[in-house]
């Protein structure tokens, strides 16, 4: 029993038994937990690398958005017109976004399943970049969905919806962008080129979903760097005066593309603008190699005739002039005048000409000491930080999105296999105190089974004691009488002697060996030996045993044959001192089943129950004894034991 627990414990605590917390199975199931935990600081630590999610308010053009549909099966398209066949990296799309009371902002009229296809003037049919379902789970998101596009070249692309959403206000079926890029290397080929749709609507053209607002470069972002410092925009005073801002390139450069990132977006909310400020209703852009402009080329000229003509981050193409000065004026036909930009980007092949060059002004009234200082215009920085190529801003953001949807997968796991340690610990703080107790029940049991065994032995001890020494010296007292008795004759002295002389060995061997009769060696057979006795004891009376089964006697254990001999020895002690009979009768059978040993005299007879030496006796063979009359009047002594008591305690049979 003890074993058992113990190995019982141990098995549990190892884990050789089965767990009783079932978790389900997950992408990151198979993953050890160190894995876990390093993937966990691995997101944590690229996310706090990338753009943040900074929301652009106030008003302004929104994207593109097909008419409402009652069917989600209508197909809706956009297709961009490029100016050339190009090859093409990435294409970008932007969703247009609403504001959930409960789920905060969400994607607003994304299609459910829809198909990209690019194209040469050739091609009209096109080829797919790829096709995407609901299950590819792009939904929810707020971030740019980027594509790639693997070089393919083209002169046209189309974002085809296959199955429509619901827009959120009335739950029609609409498609709606609220910006694509198409990205070849760093520029974006595909801004303020002409867009076809698959459908009109009427309210389209003076509304904030006009098809033009798709490519038009006005994020619902603004750019959110997680590095760089904050930097304060430019803002000139109000004159009637036309400022100009010109920057020194201090070299000549050839440039194709002008940036102008609005003054800060997110000052305060609501905004205490429109988004407007600083941006000149009229600007004229022109390019010089001199630096009175004397050979000035303009390279832009824009009017913002509505708000929706305005965004963060303004972008204009125009044809490659090589300049190096650029001067940005206000060209509008009425005071008060006014110009400011958080940045002015430049580029010539993909770089940012205007980075760290000098800035100047013709306005007179500014003050030196004004915090809004010029060289805010090139520094690379904005209120937020710094200022992203568009194509890696757009990405970061992707990246951030993949990422925050990745992070509660990890943790999700990670907090199964905490719950699963914790659950482990419980039960392994459980199960060491079961074993504790049951380790402590053990040494218990075994402190009880100790000590019964030594109240055992104790018991034989006196038993065997009692039965053999008290009989033996009982009989050598007999044996003294009869040696009176054969004083005159000399062959009976002799052999009386003899008889006491072999009796006085045999209690000195007893006397060695009682703690532990079974391994004495001082008894021959069991008939021999009982025979032999009653001769002693039973001298002068007349005495006649039986026995049947001498086979099985002899297979009895040497304790076993012990204690049956003792309990016969004590039985005709116990006949010789107390009946007064003169006659004995010994009947001893034994089988497989059972060894019964009858003992009856024409005695007095016993008054009560069986004497306490037999019954301990009787105990020490787990068997039962008892008493009866005899049919001569005498007293009748009857032990019961099964020679085997099944198969659970020791066999009394060798």
């Amino acid at each position: 029993m003890q074993q058992a627990l113990i190995f019982y414990s141990v098995a549990i605590l190892t884990g050789l038994l089965p767990a009783t917390a079932v978790f389900a199975e997950t992408p990151y199931s198979s993953l050890p937990l160190s894995q876990l935990e390093q993937r966990l600081a691995e997101i944590d630590a690229e996310l706090g690398q990338l753009a943040h999610y900074s929301l652009r308010s106030g008003i302004g053009s929104i994207g593109c958005r097909s008419m409402w549909r009652t069917n989600s099966t209508i197909g809706e398209w956009f297709e961009i017109e490029l100016e050339r066949e190009t090859p093409l990296d990435e294409i970008v799309l932007i969703p247009a976004l609403w504001r959930d009371a409960e789920k905060g902002f969400q994607a607003d009229g994304f299609p459910d399943e829809f198909r990209i296809t690019v194209g040469t003037a050739n091609d009209r049919t096109g080829t797919v970049l790829g096709e995407y379902r609901s299950a590819d789970g792009i939904l929810p998101r707020i971030a740019p969905l980027v594509i790639s596009a693997n070089g393919m070249p083209a002169s046209w692309a189309r974002i085809e919806a296959t199955r429509l959403a619901p827009r959120a206000f009335d739950q029609h079926y609409v498609f709606q962008l609220s910006e694509v890029c198409v990205f070849s290397g760093s520029e974006n080929v595909v801004l303020r080129r002409p867009v076809n749709v698959s459908s009109s609507h009427t309210e389209r053209s003076g509304s904030s979903w006009n098809p033009s607002f798709l490519v038009d470069g006005h994020m619902p972002y603004l750019m959110d760097a997680a590095e760089g410092h904050p930097s304060v925009a430019y803002l000139s005073p109000k004159h009637r005066e036309k400022p100009t801002l010109t920057l020194d390139l201090e070299d000549q450069v050839p440039l194709s593309s002008i940036h102008l990132h609005a003054m800060e977006q997110s000052d305060t909310v609501p905004q205490a603008y429109a988004g407007d400020m600083g941006i000149p209703r009229h600007l004229r852009v022109e390019g010089a190699s001199s630096p009175d402009f004397s050979d000035a080329t303009v390279l832009l000229e824009t009017r913002q005739d509505a708000i929706n003509d305005t965004g963060p981050i303004m972008m204009w193409h125009f044809p490659e002039t090589t300049c190096r000065y650029v001067r940005l004026s206000d060209a509008s036909t009425s005071p008060p005048y006014r110009i400011g930009f958080a940045e002015i980007e430049l580029y010539s092949h993909g770089r940012n000409a205007a980075l760290g060059k000098p800035v100047h002004t013709d306005d007179a009234s500014r003050r030196p000491d004004t915090n809004r200082s010029l060289a805010a215009l090139t520094d690379g920085q904005n209120l937020y930080g710094a200022i992203l190529p568009i194509r890696t801003w757009l990405n970061e953001l992707a990246r951030r999105h993949d990422l925050e949807a990745e992070r509660p997968l990890v943790m999700d796991e990670l907090n199964k296999r905490y719950a699963r340690q914790k659950a482990n610990l419980n039960r392994m703080t459980w199960l060491a105190a079961l074993l504790v107790a049951t380790v402590g029940f053990t040494i218990l049991i075994d402190r009880m089974l100790r000590q019964r065994q030594i109240a055992r032995i104790r018991e034989r001890f006196a038993a065997d004691l009692h039965d053999e020494l008290g009989a033996n010296l009982h009989a050598i007292g007999l044996l003294g009488d009869l040696a009176k008795d054969a004083v005159h004759s000399p062959e009976d002295l002799i052999e009386t002697v003899d008889e006491i002389r072999a009796l006085t060995e045999r209690s000195g061997a007893a006397a060695r060996h009682c703690v532990d009769m079974q391994q004495a060696d001082i008894y021959g057979k069991l008939p021999d030996d009982m025979q032999r006795t009653a001769r002693r004891i039973m001298a002068d009376l007349d005495y006649d045993i039986s026995i049947e089964g001498e086979q099985m006697l002899e297979k009895l254990k040497p304790r076993t044959k012990s204690d049956l001999f003792l309990f016969y020895k004590e039985s005709l002690v116990n006949i010789s001192r107390h009946s007064e009979a003169n006659e004995v009768r010994t009947n001893l059978t034994a089988d497989r089943n059972e060894v019964c040993l009858t003992i009856s005299d024409n005695g007095h007879g016993l008054e009560g129950e069986v004497p306490l030496s037999l019954k301990r006796r009787a105990r020490l063979l787990g068997g039962h004894a008892t008493i009866s009359t005899s049919e001569s009047g005498g007293t009748c002594i009857t032990l019961r034991f099964k020679p085997r008591r099944f198969g659970v305690r020791s066999s009394n049979l060798q």
